[in-house]
């Protein structure tokens, strides 16, 4: 595979972020990969942490409704960064958001129904400032809060990653490898899946799995359903099964 360098998602904001997101919200029903890095937040001492599973009601049905509610805040907010022309910037935003509530402790913290909105409003302008989110970002979380809603915050992650991949036709590809590529290596799988894809653009996340031996794998196709298998573990495993030696004990 030649080396060849990817071509990147640019853009750049015309115009201040706009300030209509929350009658966007208002008028929708309410259903998204990439990273940043946030210093130590100190959360009110007064929280009282969840430490306690929340129990699910209504089974696939409220899953589904999850869903759709989480779609309708990722569309919502994909179309005003896209109508400021922060769309690339908002996705970064949001990978940082990720990161954020990937966290347990802040993420009790939001979905603690027992700490008041005032202390939960605080504690994310600390964190929307440090961080440096945009304004229509942070008024987004804003809301989620002030509507109950925060909840969603992961899916709608997920589902701010779909809305942004096909606005920019963009192809993600899921590389996963014992060691950390090199950026050469990255831009020649790129290419590769572009080619296989006919997508504008690819945009690449890593993940580090010892398991695989050596070698790497590539993930990328709708919901993931496309695999490349290029890690030592497969070949290892494709011999095993063709020496059959699933029963043979072998002496070390």
């Amino acid at each position: 595979m030649a080396a060849l360098q990817q071509t990147p998602v640019a853009y750049q904001a015309r115009s201040p972020p706009s300030a209509r997101l929350g009658k966007k919200l208002a008028q929708q029903p309410v259903k998204i990969s990439f990273s940043g890095s946030f210093p130590s937040i100190k959360l009110p001492n007064l929280a009282v942490r969840f430490t306690g599973k929340s129990k699910s009601r209504g089974g696939a049905g409220a899953s589904k409704m999850a869903d759709s509610a989480a779609g309708s805040y990722a569309a919502a907010l994909a179309d005003v960064a896209k109508s400021n022309g922060t769309l690339e910037a908002t996705s970064g935003d949001m990978e940082k958001v990720d990161n954020l509530f990937s966290d347990s402790q802040i993420y009790d913290f939001f979905v603690n129904p027992t700490i008041d909105l005032e202390n939960k409003r605080k504690v994310l302008d600390e964190i929307t400032s440090s961080s440096k989110l945009q304004p229509h970002v942070a008024n987004f979380l804003n809301i989620l809060i002030d509507m109950k809603r925060i909840e969603l915050v992961k899916e709608i992650v997920k589902e701010f990653e779909l809305v942004f991949n096909k606005l920019t036709d963009t192809e993600l590809a899921i590389v996963t490898s014992v060691v950390k590529l090199e950026s050469q290596h990255l831009s020649q799988i790129a290419k590769g899946v572009q080619r296989l894809t006919g997508a504008k653009n690819v945009r690449i996340k890593t993940v580090i799995d010892p398991s695989l031996v050596a070698g790497f794998t590539i993930r990328y196709g709708s919901s993931g359903s496309k695999l490349i298998d290029m890690s030592v573990k497969k070949q290892l495993e494709e011999i095993a099964a063709q020496l059959d030696l699933g029963d043979i004990q072998l002496a070390v």
